[in-house]
């Protein structure tokens, strides 16, 4: 017994000792090494809705109340969730905003027998986004169908453009690659027929290829473009998304007085170009320096969904351009 209860004591001194110097060890940690901080509540994302007419827009933000806006603008067949993993790199120093366009993610907008699905509406009712939530100066960042958008609200408000990011963005007829047959055909005759072909850019195959195609191996999540297909099938969105197929004709339009806005206004712009992307090809970014000799054009190793793949690239591009012009 006496043999017993001596082990027994000998094991809880030395469990004693082993727990001391944990204690120790931990409060030495503690001590030296102090818990990193998160993000702050102000660089947190927050989502929220605004009401314009009768749509009520979404969108996401992050950033404080106070600093520097930067407005992005996606594209087709998208939506505000193709910035997730962009805003967050840059909402330490911006107040980085990304509004679903009418007609896409979770915007809500009435049915196409009572609301114009056209560029110009889309340009409106961003603009009423715009004026919704209180913005007076921002930079934008475009993409896609979020570059006629963008500039539709730069031509009307030059005062308020501080600076642009053309991300595959387009306003040159040179950045057009051959895959726009189709949709031209609509846009020289809106046919039932032409129309019909241009169904299958809105199938599963199509955005699929649009995420992968020219994409590092292996880089591209699934999770945008399943996204991306579920919104595709929902009531009314094939038709809708054919309505601003045919309207992107107003869009080769106006490519003029874009170009005529950047010769008057000067803005600041920064393309920054995925080389491999099968639609908007990189003519169309090294076209910008035609009327903005200031220009900067980056082209990188990547597709159509740049930001898939190289979002730190880009948000260190973004943030080196921004600063270097004072924004």
């Amino acid at each position: 017994m006496t043999t017993m209860r001596t082990a027994i004591e000998r094991r809880s001194v030395i469990a004693g000792i082993g727990l001391g110097g944990l204690a120790g060890a931990a409060a030495l940690a503690d001590e030296k090494t102090p818990t990193p901080a998160g993000p702050t509540d102000e660089a947190a994302l927050r989502f929220g809705t605004r009401k314009v007419g009768d749509v009520t827009v979404f969108y996401r933000e992050a950033g404080r109340a106070d600093a520097p806006v930067l407005l992005l603008l996606h594209g087709f067949p998208t939506a505000g969730h193709m910035f997730r993993d962009l805003i967050p790199k840059l909402a330490d120093r911006y107040r980085v905003i990304a509004p679903d366009l009418a007609g896409f993610g979770n915007t809500v907008a009435p049915p196409r027998a009572s609301f114009d699905y056209s560029f110009d509406a889309l340009a409106q009712v961003t603009e009423g986004f715009v004026e919704a939530m209180g913005l007076t100066r921002y930079a934008l960042y475009v993409f896609d169908y979020g570059a006629p958008t963008g500039y539709r609200l730069a031509m009307a408000h030059p005062e308020r453009v501080t600076a642009i990011i053309s991300q595959n963005g387009n306003a040159y007829t040179e950045g057009f690659s051959a895959e726009w047959g189709p949709w031209e055909a609509y846009w020289r005759d809106p046919s039932p027929e032409n129309r019909e072909a241009c169904r299958a850019s809105l199938t599963d195959e199509a955005i699929r290829f649009q995420y992968l195609h020219g994409a590092p191996e292996g880089r591209v999540s699934p999770d945008g473009m399943t996204l991306d297909m579920h919104y595709m099938r929902r009531p009314e969105a094939q038709e809708i998304q054919l309505d601003l197929i045919l309207s992107y004709r107003t869009n080769v339009a106006l490519y003029p007085d874009f170009q005529a806005y950047f010769r008057k206004h000067q803005p600041p712009l920064l393309a920054v170009w995925g080389r491999n992307d099968a639609f908007f090809i990189p003519a169309g970014a090294k076209a910008y320096a035609r009327d903005l000799p200031k220009a900067e054009i980056h082209l990188i190793d990547a597709g159509h969904f740049a930001l898939e793949t190289h979002s730190a690239e880009i948000a260190r591009r973004v943030r080196s351009f921004l600063e270097r012009n004072g924004v």
